[in-house]
C-alpha cells in the first residue's frame, strides 16, 4: 500500500526488512519535496546523470523513460524512477528559470498569457481606489509589435472619456505637485495648462478640434490708444499718452505709466499709429518712433510724414519686430517740426504681440499709401529671410 497523494510505501506490519522501504519512501520525498529539475524538453535521458537528477519527461519519450511523458523521472540509486505527475505540483525549470504548474493533463506557466478582469494592478508600489493602476520604476517602454512577429509594425495607445465636459490628461507633476497638464480638459479641444504651485492654473495653449487653429491665450499681447489730443511742442520728441486699454494679456502695458514690460525673454512684434491734429498750422511734419527703455530708439520704428498734412485724415504707422530681455519696456514717441501739433484722440494706438523665440533681427521696408486727397504713409518692418 503506497501514501494517497505522494505514492509513499507504507511499512507493512511484522514486515521483514522495514529499511529499505523506509529508504524507498525518503528517496521519493528527496525527489518530490521543494521540485527542481534540470530541464522539461528532452525525450532521452541523458548520458551522464547525477544521482538525484530530475527532469520533467518530454514527449514521445524512449529508452527508459518510454511511456513516462510528461512525468518526472529521477535518478536515484543508480536507475530512473518514474514520478508520475498530479494536478497541482509546482515544479522549477533550471535552464530557462520560470516557475511550472500541473494542471492535470500538461505543465504550465505560474505566470498567465492573460490577465481579465484584475480591479488593481501594482508594479514595486501601492495601487488604490484612486490608482488602480500605479508602478515606481525609472524607465518604461512601449514598442509596436512588428510584422514579422505577427504585428503591424503599428503602435497607437488610445485612451478615452465618457463625455466631452469629463476630463481626459495626462498630469505631470513635480514632488506630487502639479506643474503642467495636457489633454482634453473638460471639453473636446487639446488644451495644455501650466502653474507655478500645482493651484494657480493658466491655459497655455489649446487647438480647435474643429478648425485647428492654435490659441496661446496668455501670449504676451496688447492693444491700447489714447482717449485724449496729445500736444507735443515743436522738435521736442514726447512719449504718447496711450491710457486706454482694449486688450492687454498677461498685463504687460500699463496704461498709467503709457509702458509696455515684456515679461519674458522673446521676439516682439509691435504696430502703432499717429493721427495729426492741427494746432495751428497744417505745415506741421510729423515723426513718431518707438523707444527701448526710455533711451534707445528701436532700429526700423522711425518714420515721418513728409508732405502735406491734413488735420484728422493725415496718418502715420509704424511696424517693428525686436528681440527684448524680460523686464525690458517699450514706449511710443511723437515729434513735430515747422510747426506744432497734436496726436488726436481714438486713432493714436499701440499695440504689441510676442511673435517668436530666438531673436530675429528685422530689416526695414518703406512704402507708402496715397488715399483719396490723404497722405497716409505706411511706415513698415518685416523680419529677414530664413538662411
Amino acid at each position: 500500500m503506497t501514501t494517497p497523494n505522494l505514492a509513499l510505501p507504507y511499512i507493512a506490519a511484522a514486515q521483514a526488512q522495514k529499511h529499505v522501504t523506509h529508504n524507498a519512501a525518503l528517496d521519493l520525498l528527496d525527489g518530490l519535496v521543494q521540485l527542481s529539475v534540470k530541464d522539461r524538453d528532452l525525450a532521452a535521458p541523458p548520458a551522464s546523470p547525477a544521482e538525484g537528477d530530475r527532469y520533467i519527461v518530454g514527449s514521445g519519450a524512449t529508452d527508459a523513460w518510454t511511456g513516462w511523458d510528461g512525468d518526472v523521472a529521477l535518478f536515484s540509486g543508480g536507475a530512473w524512477v518514474r514520478l508520475p505527475a498530479r494536478e497541482g505540483w509546482r515544479i522549477w525549470v533550471e535552464d530557462e528559470a520560470v516557475l511550472l504548474v500541473f494542471d492535470g493533463t500538461c505543465w504550465i506557466g505560474v505566470t498567465p498569457d492573460a490577465l481579465q478582469g484584475l480591479t488593481r494592478l501594482r508594479l514595486a508600489t501601492t495601487a488604490d481606489a484612486s490608482n488602480h493602476f500605479s508602478a515606481k520604476l525609472n524607465g518604461a517602454l512601449w514598442t509596436a509589435l512588428i510584422s514579422s512577429e505577427g504585428g503591424s509594425g503599428d503602435l497607437r495607445v488610445t485612451l478615452n472619456k465618457e463625455t466631452a465636459a469629463s476630463v481626459l490628461s495626462f498630469l505631470l507633476q513635480s514632488g506630487f505637485s502639479g506643474r503642467a497638464e495636457l489633454g482634453l480638459l473638460g471639453s473636446d479641444d487639446l488644451t495644455l495648462k501650466v502653474t507655478p504651485d500645482g493651484i494657480a492654473w493658466r491655459d497655455a495653449l489649446t487647438v480647435g478640434r474643429a478648425t485647428g487653429i492654435v490659441d496661446q491665450p496668455h501670449l504676451p499681447r496688447f492693444k491700447a490708444y489714447t482717449n485724449y489730443d496729445n500736444f507735443v511742442a515743436l522738435t521736442t520728441w514726447k512719449k504718447t499718452g496711450i491710457n486706454t486699454v482694449e486688450a492687454n494679456d498677461q498685463g504687460a502695458f500699463d496704461p498709467a505709466t503709457n509702458l509696455f514690460t515684456a515679461p519674458v525673454t522673446g521676439t516682439y512684434l509691435f504696430g502703432a499709429s499717429l493721427l495729426f491734429k492741427v494746432n495751428a498750422s497744417t505745415s506741421a511734419r510729423m515723426r513718431g518712433r518707438l523707444v527701448l527703455n526710455g533711451t534707445t530708439e528701436i532700429r526700423g520704428s522711425f518714420g515721418e510724414v513728409s508732405s502735406s498734412h491734413q488735420s484728422i485724415a493725415t496718418a502715420l504707422w509704424l511696424l517693428t519686430m525686436v528681440p527684448l530681455a524680460a523686464g525690458a519696456t517699450v514706449e511710443l514717441q511723437g515729434y513735430f517740426r515747422v510747426a506744432d501739433g497734436y496726436f488726436a484722440a481714438d486713432h493714436t494706438s499701440f499695440q504689441e504681440a510676442r511673435v517668436r523665440w530666438p531673436p530675429v533681427i528685422s530689416r526695414a521696408k518703406r512704402t507708402r499709401r496715397i488715399g483719396a486727397g490723404n497722405c497716409h504713409p505706411h511706415v513698415t518692418q518685416v523680419p529677414p529671410h530664413p538662411p
